[in-house]
């Protein structure tokens, strides 16, 4: 039995990715963005005592040829509430000993805040991390819960409260870690460029995107 780490990601398609982000950055600027910020996620994680898995949107030759070697698992469900359910149960399924996923609007998250979160599943039955836009950077299992999938405002500022109301009524033996932020509007841009400057992210913000700020 073994942790297992899934990163959600999107192909890069310009009008796809990152569109909370535009105005003030172009469709086209924005699926950049989101390219560097995925391959700094999955470079970064890729160094952590877990396996790694991207679960997948869009065409799997480009994620085959962006990152060879990652094994790949398409997304499966009409929204996210019902995608990221499916991937903790194939995770489980499979016999993973604990199951966390990301997505790519962290690329600064810290190792040790995942390492912390496989820590938590082992005494409790699922974690997560805020974020600080009210939703959350990381969420895991180790007994799998889909009613923490069901039925939640996604893309919201009620996510987190709501995931916390359905896991209080469920008696889900849930454990929050300290919360992080995500890259989903300009002031969470700002705060990377000043926490994290020499990230891959911030680098490329700051020779390519910087006629912005």
């Amino acid at each position: 039995m073994e942790n297992v780490l899934g990163i959600f990601a999107k192909e890069p398609q310009a009008g796809q990715t990152k569109t909370r982000l535009c105005p003030p950055l172009s469709p086209a600027e924005a699926a950049a963005f989101y390219a560097v910020s995925l391959e700094e996620s999955v470079a970064r994680m890729a160094a952590g005592a877990w396996r790694l898995v991207i679960f997948y949107s869009g065409k799997r030759d480009y994620f085959a040829r962006a990152f060879p070697g990652v094994p790949l698992l398409a997304q499966q469900g009409a929204e996210l509430g019902a995608r990221m359910d499916h991937a903790l149960r194939v995770l489980l399924d499979a016999g993973a000993r604990a199951a966390v996923l990301i997505g790519s609007d962290s690329p600064d998250l810290p190792l040790e805040h995942v390492q912390e979160a496989f820590a938590a599943l082992a005494g409790h039955e699922a974690v997560l991390a805020p974020a600080l836009d009210g939703g959350y950077v990381l969420i895991g299992e180790s007994r799998h819960h889909p009613e923490l999938f069901a039925d939640i405002p996604w893309s919201t500022s009620r996510v987190l409260a709501a995931t916390r109301q359905r896991a209080r009524a469920a008696g889900i033996d849930l454990r929050e870690l300290a919360p992080w932020d995500d890259l989903d509007d300009w002031a969470a841009l700002e705060s990377l460029l000043a926490r994290a400057p020499a990230s891959l992210t911030a680098r490329f913000m700051q020779s390519r995107l910087a006629h912005h700020f």
